[in-house]
């Protein structure tokens, strides 16, 4: 008896770059919308290497999710962290929110997550929790970075930085909104400044 494991043939092709694509087929024709074909035409993969690698339709698709999380929705939320200087950190916070919702390497506008994503809340399973986990995580990312700035005292003890940490979060939705409606970067920009004294106002 011959009990040697078969050895599966290596993948000939990008594992994080197909997964982009995926993103972006999703992103632009939606769940319901996105068959298979245009799927693995987007991703230059035949249909069992997506089930090989990705699993079926469904487990794609949440993969995209949390790629989006890890990576592109992340990103403003490490350039906000990374600066020393708040009132900066909330320059480059929306600086990078208005890059991304313009500039996104799939070629896609908006965001991920409030264009495709919460649409199938309640649809697909897996999707309410990763929605959720992503404004809970950004929000209390927010809240810290407000909270720090206190101890340091470049923020007044009564700051309110629950509420202003939703506040940044929903300017960043409105951002979103906005590219997503092909608004370009440099109409967006011009109103940064104004933004920022906001959410430090007090």
């Amino acid at each position: 008896m011959n009990d040697t494991k078969k050895i599966g043939r290596p993948r000939n092709f990008d594992y994080g770059e197909a997964l982009v694509q995926a993103m972006s087929v999703f992103w632009t024709k939606g769940y319901d919308g996105a068959s298979l074909r245009d799927l693995t035409q987007a991703m230059g993969i035949t249909g069992p290497s997506l089930y090989a690698a990705f699993g079926d339709k469904r487990e794609l698709y949440l993969k995209t999710i949390d790629h989006y999380c890890n990576a592109d929705a992340c990103a403003p939320i490490v350039a906000f962290e990374g600066e020393d200087d708040i009132e900066k950190a909330i320059h480059d916070f929306l600086a990078e929110v208005i890059r991304s919702a313009t500039e996104h390497a799939s070629g896609a506008k908006g965001c991920f997550l409030a264009s495709c994503v919460v649409t199938t809340v309640g649809q697909v399973d897996g999707v309410a929790e990763r929605v959720e986990a992503a404004i809970d995580d950004t929000e209390q990312r927010l809240v810290a970075r407000f909270e720090c700035e206190i101890e340091k005292g470049t923020l007044p003890p009564d700051f309110p930085s629950r509420e202003r940490a939703a506040l940044l979060f929903d300017i960043r939705q409105g951002y979103m909104f906005r590219g997503r409606a092909g608004w370009n970067k440099d109409r967006m920009q011009k109103d940064i400044g104004a933004r920022v004294r906001m959410v430090l106002s007090h």
